[in-house]
């Protein structure tokens, strides 16, 4: 298990790197599903779900939101009495529930289009736009072939 060292300035150390990071790492670290735990220097308390929370806290003031101001309320209120246990289990379950079955379906659309589905949007769009370019070209061509002229929307607007 790699450790990282919470240093009292706030600096996050790699041990297994021997480098500073920072929560991008962090949150690259969790991405990649590489175990760690991140100790503070000067207690020796492991404060890991402290800086998962800072790496959330992060992705949503600057990435995409996943949580709604109204879904941070109701998780602040499910701390009272017996709640936060079930709910820990409730969203963990969902969550995991969640990522497997998208899992599945983007494995299950590779699979069919022989691709990642992103990669094949992406594809089609890009052939689309050139068979849409072809078809602009050849009216235009057509047109002009028949002697018109294209007109310029900017000169007719001013008369």
């Amino acid at each position: 298990m790699r450790t990282i060292k919470k240093y009292p300035n706030r600096r996050l150390y790699d041990t297994k790197e021997s480098r500073y990071i920072t929560l991008s790492d962090i949150r690259h670290l969790v991405i990649e599903e590489e175990d760690f735990e991140v100790i503070d220097k000067k207690t020796g308390k492991n404060i890991t779900r402290s800086i998962l929370l800072h790496v959330i806290a992060e992705q949503e003031e600057h990435g995409d939101s996943v949580m709604s101001q109204d879904f941070l309320a109701q998780i602040i209120r499910a701390y009272n009495g017996q709640l936060p246990q079930i709910v820990r289990g409730y969203l963990e379950g969902s969550l995991s529930l969640f990522l497997e079955q998208h899992r599945k379906v983007g494995e299950t659309l590779k699979n069919v289009v022989g691709t990642e589905p992103l990669v094949a949007m992406t594809d089609l769009a890009q052939k689309n736009l050139g068979q849409w370019l072809d078809l602009q070209k050849e009216m235009l061509r057509e047109f002009r072939s028949q002697g018109g002229e294209p007109r310029n929307t900017e000169s007719s607007s001013r008369s």
